[in-house]
């Protein structure tokens, strides 16, 4: 497994962007290397970070790597800051760069990487989780699945949180956010509604976590809009302790989506 500390210049937010990537390499200790009918045959995770947290975080306090090898995957890991992973009502436009630029850009630097929808997936946890299932319901036909642990869904709480006074500088007036692209209960509506390819959803959140009402909240939603979904709680908070753990049913879940996808071929 390769890791590689990739910095990248986005003209989309006009600046240098850091990204770390995990790159399957097919060495004599390889323990899971994918080996496709084609070139650019490798499956893809595009894995987001929380609020506190930045594209090192997951390489730092998690076995990624690991569960990367296993199942043969590249991992795409890149930051936004704290922008929410949206296009920003004022600043920078993060949406865009991670669900259209940031996909066109690695296919150039690592061409060995898939190029197809059903190969390309997006998790993340709590701020994270929200920006996996918003790049999936706004970017459908680039990301076949979106996978959130302990995902902070609905933003509206924030403006509580003394180290969020910009919080409209990101989302506008909060009072006119239902509704809007930054509103994922009507998001889910409308891509189920108008898109012809639904993500799949996978949501894990512990039963001790302060933002699990919102996970069953968006739990019953996308049961009742027809969505192709996994959902499990099990008893922990919010922080790496009960992240971890999850990592590996995650991966498990995308094995056993191409381990489908495959037979149906």
């Amino acid at each position: 497994m390769a890791f590689l500390e990739v910095n990248i210049y986005s003209e989309v937010l006009g600046m240098q962007m850091s990204v770390n990537v995990l790159l399957p390499q097919k060495t004599q200790g390889s323990i899971g290397y994918y080996e496709g009918p084609v070139a650019d045959s490798i499956p893809t995770l595009y894995l987001l970070h929380g609020m506190t947290d930045d594209h090192t975080t997951w390489m730092r306090r998690t076995t990624i790597e690991t569960y990367a090898e296993i199942f043969g995957m590249a991992v795409v890991m890149p930051t936004t800051y704290l922008g929410w992973y949206t296009d920003m009502n004022v600043g920078y436009n993060y949406s865009t760069f991670i669900g259209v630029e940031l996909p066109q850009i690695m296919h150039k630097m690592f061409p060995q990487l898939s190029t197809r929808r059903e190969d390309t997936y997006v998790g993340g946890n709590s701020m994270g989780g929200y920006g996996a299932l918003k790049m999936a319901l706004t970017y459908p036909d680039t990301f076949s699945c979106a996978l959130c642990l302990s995902a902070a869904f609905d933003p509206h709480w924030l403006p509580n949180l003394k180290n969020m006074v910009y919080v409209t500088d990101i989302f506008g007036d909060m009072d006119k956010l239902d509704g809007s692209r930054n509103d994922l209960f009507h998001m889910a509506e409308k891509t189920a509604r108008e898109a012809a390819n639904v993500p799949k959803v996978y949501i894990w959140c512990g039963t001790e976590d302060f933002l699990i009402e919102y996970n069953r909240k968006m739990r019953d939603k996308l049961h009742e809009l027809g969505y192709d979904m996994v959902y499990k709680e099990s008893p922990g908070g919010h922080g790496w302790l009960n992240w971890q753990p999850q990592l590996l049913p995650m991966f498990e879940y995308i094995y056993d989506l191409r381990v489908k996808m495959e037979e149906e071929q």
